[in-house]
């Protein structure tokens, strides 16, 4: 697993190349604020050798962190992540590995039937009861999760995962009220709880879309300080000295910036944003979709593009969600090798402070 020996090592190797702070805290190691994704593209082979190479070359060029789940591309990117991670020049110490669980998995396709396949390999084999799907592929069942913990442990070749996250856990709302979500999600930290202690992870965290960034009256809303809570929780029934809940990933870029504007979250002085709570709290945050999955590419908004550094939108869009206060690191995938070495060069240029980013806000919020 990932060790502050081996994650400052890393630092000092490759930390010359990059502007200030581009690596950053994260529990007792450091991780480069430019991880990479692997979200998007088709199960297909073609796609599994771009971005093995595009992880490859991220991992051996200043990038310790990368980010998966057992459901992206039908289990075949936490598969590639493994293979990739076993071929960089780099060693496993040096790496921050995240993936996540909670949307039923395919293996290596979609299926032709999925409803007989969610049915067969949940319901039937007993991980799960029917009424715990919520829109009929989406489960936090404790035994659901221990299944695919081990999964994912034997997708990605490893004996650790890093920062293992609930998926998206206001899918659960579609199909139960609040306070029996709440109710699960401490069951399953219990589970992982017991996972950290056995060695199987070394920390966990809840990964959402909507949950932490909406008001307190959107259906999707979840309370961080109450998921938090029940973190807390879960780490004392299971007579754990401290919690291992450490991290959160949301999306923010420049078009969603919720996670930063939207005071939906109790703090000991009032509402506070996501990732104001998430600073004050102690928690890593990682910003996923921080190109707007590709479309910022082509253009970050004005008023962010005149504050931002890079030679390319891209860079630009990856600078402003890697300078929001509170965020450890930003979130992006590659298709390329090309694509993935033109995303780090980002890092050579330095964040904005916490002042400039302000001021970003300040001046749109006037017009």
């Amino acid at each position: 697993m990932a060790t502050a020996n081996g994650t400052w090592a890393y630092r000092d190797r490759h930390g010359d190349d990059f502007g200030l702070t581009y690596f950053r805290r994260h529990g007792e190691g450091v991780v480069s604020s430019i991880g990479i994704g692997t979200y998007l593209g088709d199960p297909t082979e073609e796609v599994d050798d771009r971005y093995h190479e595009s992880i490859v070359a991220a991992l051996e060029s200043g990038c310790n962190l990368v980010d998966t789940a057992i459901n992206y591309r039908c289990q075949r990117s936490e598969r590639v992540v493994g293979e990739a991670l076993a071929e960089a020049d780099v060693d496993r110490e040096e790496i921050v590995v995240a993936t996540k669980g909670g949307f039923v998995h395919f293996d290596g396709e979609r299926p032709a039937d999925p409803g007989r396949y969610v049915h067969e390999t949940v319901v039937e084999s007993g991980l799960a009861e029917a009424e715990d799907l919520a829109q009929g592929s989406h489960c936090i069942e404790p035994t659901f999760i221990d299944a695919q913990l081990d999964r994912s442990l034997a997708n990605l070749d490893l004996d650790t995962i890093d920062l293992y996250y609930v998926h998206n856990p206001e899918t659960q709302l579609m199909a139960r009220s609040r306070d029996d979500v709440y109710d699960k999600l401490e069951a399953a930290f219990e589970r992982l709880e017991e996972r950290r202690a056995d060695g199987d992870i070394a920390a966990y965290g809840v990964a959402t879309w909507d949950a932490f960034r909406v008001a307190t009256d959107h259906r999707c809303y979840l309370s961080l300080p109450t998921v938090v809570e029940r973190a807390r929780r879960a780490a004392e029934s299971v007579g754990a000295e401290t919690t291992g809940f450490r991290g959160i990933q949301l999306p923010f870029n420049a078009e969603m910036a919720d996670a930063y504007t939207v005071p939906a979250h109790e703090g000991p002085n009032g509402s506070q944003s996501a990732l104001h709570f998430a600073q004050d709290a102690g928690l890593s945050v990682f910003a996923s979709a921080s190109i707007k999955q590709g479309d910022l590419a082509g253009g970050v908004p004005n008023h962010v593009a005149s504050r931002v550094e890079g030679d390319t939108d891209a860079q630009r869009a990856i600078n402003f969600a890697r300078s929001a206060p509170g965020v450890t690191a930003a979130l992006v995938g590659a298709c390329s090798r090309e694509h993935a070495l033109e995303n780090l060069r980002a890092g050579r240029f330095d964040p904005l402070g916490a002042d400039a980013f302000d001021s970003v806000f300040a001046t749109e919020s006037a017009k």
